[in-house]
């Protein structure tokens, strides 16, 4: 009797550990979606960047001191791999977060967030180039699926009007951010492995130190208008940036990377979701080709629900 209470003690607990990391997930992902609303917010009366230095200026401190007591790193070799968490650094944390909030500057979260949602598709086919990764059948079938839901929330169902008009700045610039978190993520997956909150810590001091300079050679940076713009500034420092990864950390405790990877694209559905509960217009060609993306995103990482496989990481 006492093995199987035993046994059902064990049970419960790893089910409770289990439903813990789901919880931790749908945190994670809700508070990058977050950064789509409330950064357009904050552009609206600052620079991009000046919004990239404050935020990685206010979430630097809290990151390495939760890396130095919840992960106690081996600084000196986390330093060594500087020229990697230099080229992360570029790519992800400056060079993303900067053209994605060029692209808010244009586009509105909605459509940013839809187009966005090809990213998996992208990295899935950059990984089958570089690093040699097998591409399935069913992985083809679904890049091809989102980027035709792509094209639909980009010609926003009109395809006459896009031939005439063609890609808007924001749209380019939202690809040109998906192309900049694809190189993100294949660097990513070539660096040598560190803890990753240390990792996200110091690219966060890398890019406060490559950005700052050049906020201040074109005039900047440029300080919070309202009491409402501190705030929405330093919900971004505090959710997306440091509270997102303690939850994505905790729950890949427990849960493989690629099964977790698949709660990423939830991005787009609770930024969609932001969208329409604040009342904001959208279009039909919107949902349709957001949720044909979504359809292709997810046929194309079948495999991640099967078992695990690569990390997935994710700055936003």
């Amino acid at each position: 009797m006492s093995v199987r209470l035993g046994n059902a003690g064990s049970d419960a607990s790893a089910r409770r550990s289990l439903l813990i990391a789901v919880l931790s997930l749908l945190g994670a992902a809700l508070f990058w979606a977050s950064n789509y609303i409330v950064g357009a917010a904050v552009l609206e009366t600052m620079d991009p960047l000046s919004l990239v230095l404050w935020r990685w200026t206010l979430a630097a401190v809290p990151l390495l001191a939760i890396a130095h007591f919840a992960e106690r790193p081996d600084w000196r070799k986390v330093l060594r791999a500087w020229p990697w968490l230099l080229a992360l650094s570029c790519t992800g944390l400056a060079g993303y977060n900067l053209t994605l909030y060029a692209a808010l500057q244009y586009s509105d979260a909605f459509s940013a967030s839809l187009i966005n949602a090809f990213n998996p598709a992208v990295i899935a086919v950059a990984a089958a180039i570089f690093l040699r990764q097998r591409l399935t059948r069913a992985g083809v079938a679904g890049v091809v699926i989102a980027l035709v839901g792509v094209f639909v929330v980009v010609s926003g169902g009109d395809v006459g009007a896009f031939l005439e008009t063609g890609f808007g700045v924001g749209q380019l610039l939202m690809f040109g951010a998906v192309g900049i978190w694809t190189a993100y993520t294949i660097i990513g997956r070539r660096s040598p492995p560190l803890p990753p909150i240390t990792s996200t810590s110091i690219q966060a001091v890398i890019t406060v130190l490559l950005v700052a300079p050049v906020t201040f050679a074109t005039g900047g940076p440029q300080l919070p208008v309202s009491a409402g713009a501190a705030t929405s500034l330093v919900l971004i420092a505090v959710f997306p940036s440091v509270l997102s990864y303690l939850l994505w950390n905790r729950a890949l405790a427990v849960i493989p990377a690629a099964r977790a990877g698949v709660f990423l694209n939830l991005i787009t559905v609770f930024t969609v979701a932001f969208t329409l509960l604040a009342g904001q217009p959208f279009t039909v060609g919107q949902l349709v080709g957001g949720s044909i993306v979504i359809v292709g995103v997810v046929v194309a990482n079948a495999e991640a629900f099967r078992g695990p496989g690569e990390p997935h990481p994710r700055i936003s």
